[in-house]
């Protein structure tokens, strides 16, 4: 428990700077989507490709994946059952479900990184090679079939995902280790470098864009629907992997990454595909506060049961 302690304490800290930052505006808002972006586009690719050309691709655990994406689905059709909450909007059902299916790979890689090192990388760029496309199918399905606004644009899931940097990274980095290929030396050092910038950079601009004027708009709704998401998907996750027989360190990033809250970017798409973006960004600081209680307990729980 110490240890996981010790790994979420910098996450808490470096979030807290971000969002300290934002506050001072000592970077303006759109130097941090700048940030952001880069992130996404190049340091969080390069990460992943490293990690996965590095790892046993063989020993790939492929029941982590298919847990993880079946706990993202069965999570994201009982969000449908919001639609039964009285007064609700269309639209928000939509951003309840995104929320449902989203994860944090920021913090999820951090904790992991701290826990596991290199092994922890690697099997938490394999959890992003199944959750990161199964994320954008439900959530982009989620917005647009429960949108009310006319005129949005069409939005094509499968070209968004062949067009995702961080799939493509998955499958550069998976077929090089698949195919046994080893990066050259000096191309090696290079993405390490860049790769070593991607998570304290997306902890920060994370910190930077979270609302924290969101939580003083939060009602019984915004709560529910976090704590749904927070503990729902690690008990999924958790018994799932029971019936698969998944144990040790990839039961352990498993739990990490079901249980770490929602992502940042939930409310740009919420925006964009006509979901309720207000009620996206409520459900983004509610659940970045409450994941500082549950993800500690949730993995007390789990070795109090001596699951790793």
């Amino acid at each position: 428990m110490s240890a996981f302690l010790s790994a979420l304490v910098p996450v808490i800290l470096i979030v807290a700077l971000g969002r300290f930052l934002g506050w001072r505006k000592t970077i303006t808002d759109d130097g941090w989507r700048a940030i952001e972006r880069l992130a996404y586009v190049v340091l969080f690719p390069a990460l992943i490709i490293r990690a996965l050309a590095n790892a046993p691709f063989e020993e790939a655990p492929w029941a982590l994946m298919a847990l993880l994406i079946a706990a993202q689905g069965l999570l994201g059709a009982f969000g449908l059952l919001a639609r039964r909450w009285p007064g609700i909007r269309r639209p928000e059902v939509g951003s309840i479900i995104q929320s449902n299916v989203r994860w944090n790979t920021f913090v999820a890689l951090s904790i992991a990184s701290a826990l596991f090192g290199d092994e922890g990388l690697a099997l938490v760029s394999i959890a992003a090679a199944a959750m990161i496309p199964a994320a954008n199918v439900l959530s982009v399905a989620a917005l647009t079939s429960h949108a009310e606004r006319e005129g949005l644009p069409k939005r094509n899931p499968v070209k968004e995902l062949v067009r995702n940097p961080l799939i493509i990274a998955c499958a550069v980095g998976g077929l090089l280790a698949a195919l046994n290929i080893e990066i050259p030396p000096l191309l090696d050092l290079t993405i390490d470098l860049l790769g070593q910038g991607t998570i304290a950079l997306g902890l920060l601009a994370a910190g930077a864009g979270m609302d924290i004027a969101a939580l003083g708009r939060s009602g019984l709704k915004t709560v529910t629907w976090s704590l749904v998401r927070l503990i729902g998907l690690p008990i999924l996750a958790i018994g799932g992997a029971l019936v698969l027989g998944i144990s040790g360190t990839p039961l352990a990033i498993a739990v990490i990454s079901a249980s770490v809250p929602t992502a940042t970017s939930s409310y740009i798409l919420a925006r964009q595909l006509g979901g309720d973006a207000p009620l996206a960004a409520n459900l983004i600081a509610m659940q970045t506060v409450l994941s500082l209680i549950t993800m500690p307990v949730i993995w007390f729980a789990c070795l109090s049961f001596a699951l790793f």
